[in-house]
C-alpha cells in the first residue's frame, strides 16, 4: 500500500491516532516508524509520560508494520507483547519504528524501539517484542 492508503486506512484506529495522537511516517515491506508529539494528556500523576503511552505506540506501529503490505488476504494480529521501560521521555516528540526479526507463514516476531532525539542524539526510552500471528481477512 502507498503511504497514503495506508494513513487512511489506520485512520480507523481512532484510540491511537485520535485519542493518542499517533501520527504514520513510513510504513514499507514489513517495517514502520510513527511519531508522538507528547503533551499533558499523555502525563501520569507524576508527571512522567504514563507506560501506557509507550505501549500504544509499541503496539500501533506492528499493528502498521505487520497490516500494510500487499497481502490483502492475511492480517496480522498480536498474541503476545512485553515492553521494557530503559528511559523517561524528556523531550515532547517520541518515535517507535517497529522492524521484524522473523516473519514466517503463520508468525512473526518484531522489535519496536522507542526513541527521542535529546541534543541531537537518538535516546533509547523502551523496546517491545511483539509475536504475531497471521489470519485470513
Amino acid at each position: 500500500m502507498e503511504l497514503d492508503q495506508v494513513k487512511k486506512f489506520f485512520a480507523k484506529d481512532k484510540y491511537a491516532t485520535e485519542t493518542t495522537g499517533i501520527e504514520i511516517l513510513e510504513a514499507d515491506g514489513g517495517r514502520s516508524k510513527i511519531q508522538l508529539k507528547l503533551d499533558e494528556r499523555h502525563k501520569n500523576a507524576l508527571g512522567f509520560t504514563m507506560g501506557a503511552v509507550y505501549f500504544t505506540m509499541a503496539d500501533f506501529a506492528f499493528a502498521v508494520a505487520t497490516n500494510s503490505s500487499p497481502e490483502n488476504n492475511v492480517a496480522s494480529v498480536t498474541l503476545t507483547s512485553s515492553i521494557s521501560m530503559m528511559n523517561s521521555a524528556k523531550s515532547d516528540l517520541l518515535f517507535a519504528e517497529a522492524f521484524p526479526l522473523k516473519d514466517g507463514r503463520s508468525s512473526s516476531f518484531y522489535q519496536i524501539d522507542i526513541y527521542e532525539f535529546l541534543d541531537g542524539k537518538k535516546r533509547p526510552i523502551a523496546v517491545a517484542q511483539t509475536t504475531g500471528y497471521k489470519v485470513r481477512k
